[in-house]
């Protein structure tokens, strides 16, 4: 039996989102844990609160348990039992539908029901374009998205016995996906990642979007992993594919393949912004994989660069805490060569949640004075208030220097966060 993992920052956010008048839609990639979620968790928690069990009505697309009612992927049919199910009386019924995208023309249910005063609905759907893009439009507005990540470290950590190191090499391998649980050896793990990849996703995009060529969109995947952290855009990445991969492709598909795949939520782009001159650079991005193991996978586990793979898990800790994350860049003025010169100094990350602000360099080694200088570098250059931070990979105690730069181990941040 799998071990139940709380997975308590969504449902937090679940608890908060409760009866706020709008759809909940949970949003997230394939095999991430959104059914898990709403099915155990968050039914679980209102049983829990006192929700009687006929209250909370759960119907699964994907499974075959209300044969009994019909086609529940009927429209028809789906919206007579729903409505059979509620009752008149002033309590709050709680209808989850699960990989609802198997309905079509779902929307006009979803809506009809949130509009009911004793009704609260929560979605998930693997049509990210829907999902996503379109919320406001499709729900009139209503729409509250949820996004769920595969298992963050600390819920990876769960209930192991392991050492902190040997579980960090486990994960930074093998990523967070919840079905490596079932896994017990490294080749079945291996297997189930790459399985995911040319089964699951590749599969749903190129059915989704109508994908000609499919060999093109695996390219680009490739290079989206191969070049996590670094910044890129669609023509640079067609030049690199045409004289690295032998690939023959315009800057126009690359486009629409990465946003195929961002859409689909195995990516995320971070955009770089001018912190002096309070502007953001549209051409250039960095991507993130949603999950290092995934990366790692799709790469046949060739390129398991610990630095990189630690600037991703990073990016992925943040965004799971609710943080916007952009690429920060400080240009100033240096002499140079004799002469006065602009300069640009890149900060891997500028984390903002409301009033909350974070300069955050990773740093996986500071076993120099070179290094540790490159990288205080560019936030000595930034003269606001906000916090600067330093992450490094050494499992070292917290402390903070005579010019306000906090550093913090990987660990402790993964495990505790930030203060």
């Amino acid at each position: 039996m799998l071990q139940y993992i709380q997975r308590d920052t969504y449902l937090r956010k679940l608890i908060d989102r409760r009866n706020n008048g709008e759809v909940k839609i949970i949003t997230g990639p394939r095999r991430c844990g959104k059914s898990w979620l709403l099915n155990r968790i968050f039914r679980d928690y209102l049983l829990e609160d006192g929700v009687s069990e006929d209250h909370i009505i759960i119907v699964s697309f994907d499974m075959d348990d209300e044969e009994e009612y019909g086609d529940l992927t009927d429209r028809q049919v789906l919206k007579s039992y729903l409505y059979s199910r509620i009752g008149s009386d002033n309590a709050t019924y709680y209808i989850i539908l699960d990989e609802i995208q198997e309905v079509e023309g779902f929307e006009r249910i979803v809506n009809g029901l949130n509009a009911k005063d004793n009704v609260d609905v929560y979605i998930t759907g693997s049509n990210s374009h829907f999902l996503s893009s379109d919320i406001r439009t499709i729900f009139r507005g209503r729409g509250d998205e949820v996004r769920v990540y595969p298992f963050s470290f600390k819920e990876f950590c769960t209930g192991r016995t392991e050492s902190v190191s040997e579980l960090w090499k486990e994960y930074y391998t093998y990523g967070g996906m919840p079905g490596l649980f079932r896994q017990k050896t490294p080749e079945q793990k291996v297997d189930y990642l790459q399985r995911l990849w040319t089964k699951t996703y590749l599969d749903d995009v190129v059915e989704r979007h109508h994908v000609r060529n499919r060999e093109s969109l695996a390219a680009i995947a490739d290079a989206l992993c191969s070049s996590v952290g670094s910044l890129t855009n669609p023509n640079r990445m067609a030049n690199v594919m045409r004289t690295v991969q032998k690939v023959k492709i315009d800057p126009e598909t690359v486009s629409n393949y990465i946003s195929y795949l961002e859409e689909s939520f195995l990516f995320d782009g971070a955009k770089r912004y001018n912190i002096k001159g309070n502007k953001y650079f549209e051409s250039l991005r960095k991507f993130y994989a949603v999950d290092v193991g995934l990366r790692n996978a799709k790469l046949n586990f060739w390129q398991q660069e610990v630095t990189h793979i630690m600037e991703n898990v990073i990016y992925n800790e943040l965004r799971m805490r609710g943080f916007s994350v952009d690429v920060g860049l400080v240009e100033v003025r240096e002499k140079r060569n004799g002469k006065m010169e602009y300069v640009q100094y890149e900060i891997d990350f500028i984390a903002t949640n409301g009033m909350e602000k974070y300069y955050i360099q990773s740093a996986f080694s500071l076993d120099s004075e070179e290094k540790r200088n490159n990288e205080l570098r560019s936030l000595l250059k930034v003269d606001d208030s906000f916090r600067k931070i330093v992450i490094v990979g050494n499992d070292i105690a917290e402390y903070t220097d005579e010019k306000g730069i906090r550093f913090v181990g990987l660990f402790q941040f993964l495990l505790s966060g930030l203060h």
